[in-house]
């Protein structure tokens, strides 16, 4: 038997690392009927969203909240704190206040803040926090959680939708329940390709990690317990890809929503660029101004990105003489960085307002990430900003975000490979970059903006909750609804 199992795992891995391998070189093709659902779209052809192949982003939504307002459930392990928090929690904020804005009902269940720290307020919206203890590990209480929701269910009008972001609600209580979706942000599969490069850049002296083989069993267990979840929703074109063609998810329950950040905060504004270099002290004479940000830890691909400009400052005069790097975050490699010299401007963790003016500041984003999960949300805050950007090969990324040159620059997991884009993004100057920028920031208008990512769920939860008892009922599961008024769609 165990002989057996071990044959089972064997070929599973062989068939996910040939996947991953293939992926890493190219993309893999989109559902044949994508462009046809598409243009049924456009031609405003009656179609059912949750058979829709693509990213809901790209459909067009009211800008008017519907005739329905929804009684809301969150589960999200942590609630984000100022510029502490990661992608999971910014977009669980980003989402939700703009649901609350559109006039929504949000409960959240999270884990209690620190002692000395309270859930704060936000204009033009009314979020409900019922924090809970966390459990002995650190992670959200289910048990305690779950009873919060069984309180708040029972009292007044029970919830119409429940949201989990991954598994901030665990599947044995997510079972049957047929009003749920799960927000993935990194799922098992995308992982094991960070595995795979992380474990080819491991120095000669340092053992293998024994994560990569207990990835595989994490695999296996997601491909069984997903399917308890009732709706799925992929946060970027692969993953809906993989949950529906290797965790074999039913397509109507996978559903694309891209992820979005506020475009009110994140748009071109040359002055403000300007200012801000004068103030950390970048010169009139940098001819390019590079600009990382995030987590500067080694996951993030910071130990290449730092060699990889420690090179091009020794090799080209020019590099040396022309590029500046402004580096926004916090990590062990930020102190790493200001040993490059005076070229490279370490700016610590910045809050929102500051990073918005960071981002207007450079000429180029790069963020050499070693973990291929999800679409991270500096990407989408660059592009807002009219910046290009240049990031690591992996399917996410250049599935739905650097879809091609016109964009931005990609480079595999390499110092040399990283280095040719520098000089690449050097040689090519301001002029073409601006228009790459130009390019990313409209593909970012159209497909990841808050405001469009918040319409794409609403619709989705407006489908998929209970059925109000009222004679009116509309199928929101149907793209565009039917209901004129005046020769104009009203929702």
């Amino acid at each position: 038997m165990k002989s057996f199992y071990q044959l089972c795992c064997f070929l599973f891995g062989f068939s996910v690392l040939s996947s991953i391998t293939f992926v890493f070189w190219s993309q893999p093709s989109p559902p044949c009927n994508t462009e046809a659902a598409i243009n049924l779209a456009k031609q405003n052809k009656s179609i059912d969203i949750l058979a829709f192949p693509s990213s809901l982003n790209q459909l067009s939504f009211s800008a008017k909240p519907p005739p329905r307002l929804l009684k809301v459930a969150l589960f999200v392990k942590r609630w984000p704190q100022r510029n502490l928090a990661g992608g999971l929690e910014r977009h669980a904020l980003t989402l939700h206040l703009a649901l609350a804005r559109r006039g929504h009902d949000i409960h959240v269940f999270t884990t209690e803040l620190p002692s000395n720290a309270t859930f704060p307020r936000y204009d033009g919206a009314v979020l409900s926090f019922h924090p809970t203890q966390p459990s002995p590990a650190g992670y959200l209480n289910q048990a305690l959680a779950w009873e919060q929701f069984r309180i708040q269910n029972a009292t007044g009008r029970p919830f119409d939708v429940i949201h989990t972001e991954s598994v901030g609600l665990l599947h044995g209580r997510a079972r049957n329940i047929t009003n749920l979706a799960a927000s993935w942000h990194g799922i098992a599969y995308e992982t094991i390709h960070s595995d795979v490069v992380q474990d080819l850049l491991r120095g000669p002296d340092e053992p293998r990690r024994s994560i990569i083989a207990e990835r595989l069993a994490k695999v296996i267990e997601e491909v069984k317990f997903f399917p308890h979840y009732a709706h799925h929703v992929a946060t970027s074109d692969h993953v809906g890809d993989v949950l529906k063609r290797v965790y074999m998810i039913p397509e109507e329950r996978v559903h694309i929503i891209v992820n979005g950040v506020d475009e009110s905060v994140y748009r071109p504004d040359p002055k403000v660029g300007e200012e801000f270099r004068r103030k950390v002290g970048v010169p009139k004479s940098a001819s390019l101004v590079i600009g990382l940000a995030g987590r500067l830890v080694k996951d993030k691909g910071h130990p290449l990105m730092f060699e990889a400009l420690k090179q091009a400052f020794m090799e080209e005069e020019g590099f040396q003489r022309e590029v500046f790097v402004l580096v926004a975050g916090d990590g062990p490699w930020g102190s790493r960085y200001k040993e490059l010299g005076e070229n490279v401007i370490v700016l610590g963790p910045l809050e929102q307002t500051e990073l918005a003016k960071f981002y207007k500041s450079i000429d180029v984003y790069l963020n050499p990430t070693l973990r291929a999960q999800g679409l991270d949300h500096t990407f989408i805050e660059a592009m807002l900003s009219g910046v290009p950007i240049a990031g690591t090969r992996f399917a996410s990324i250049t599935g739905s975000l650097i879809v091609g040159s016109d964009i931005g620059y990609t480079f595999l997991p390499k110092v040399e490979s990283i280095k040719e884009s520098l000089y690449k993004i050097m040689g090519d100057g301001k002029r073409v970059l601006s228009r790459k920028g130009e390019v990313a920031r409209n593909r970012a208008l159209h497909l990841f903006t808050a405001t469009q990512m918040a319409a794409a769920y609403e619709r989705l939860f407006l489908c998929i909750s209970k059925s109000p008892a009222v004679k009116d009922y509309v199928d929101y599961c149907k793209y565009p609804l039917p209901w004129v008024s005046g020769g104009q769609r009203t929702y």
